[in-house]
């Protein structure tokens, strides 16, 4: 199945709940590398990215890889998220909206902060569930290393 023809059961996965946890994920992976607010294209770039199974399966080991090699090393990503963005970034918002509106992430000046204590660590679950989770985390930290969230969404062939 290609990934931007989301199943009846992945629609039911990708519920507002479970994306806002995917935001919060993205997000705690950016205040714990940067130590700051995480702005929202990152958050929302994040959770896109981590939804996709072909994108969670291609990212690194680490977050020392460099964005650059590693999109010439796997083109299929930047293919995946042309075909894919405007469709998950739908699934995504409402899941951000969500999380807003239910205090779970707060705005901070121009990004996003999590609530202290508003969610609890990783636990163990259905094993997409985590993996989705972990990427956005590890996606969160990583997509802002190469420089402004512009020169990101550029390289992954995404126009903002």
């Amino acid at each position: 199945m290609a990934d931007r023809d989301l199943s009846r059961e992945e629609r039911a996965l990708f519920n507002p709940a479970f994306t806002a946890l995917v935001c919060v994920r993205a997000v705690q992976g950016y205040e714990k590398q940067y130590r700051s607010a995480c702005p929202l294209p990152v958050a929302v770039t994040a959770a896109v990215m981590a939804l996709q199974p072909s994108i969670r399966t291609a990212l690194p080991a680490t977050i020392r890889t460099g964005l650059m090699n590693w999109l010439d090393e796997n083109e299929a990503v930047r293919v995946a998220m042309g075909l894919n963005v405007a469709a998950l970034a739908a699934v995504v918002r409402p899941g951000l909206l969500f999380a807003l509106q239910s205090d779970v992430l707060r705005l901070q000046g121009s990004g996003l902060t999590v609530k202290p204590r508003a969610v609890t660590a990783l636990q163990d679950g259905p094993e997409q569930n985590t993996a989705i989770q972990k990427a956005a985390h590890q996606l969160g930290r990583w997509l802002p290393s190469t420089g402004s969230i512009s020169t990101v969404l550029t390289l992954l062939g995404v126009q903002a």
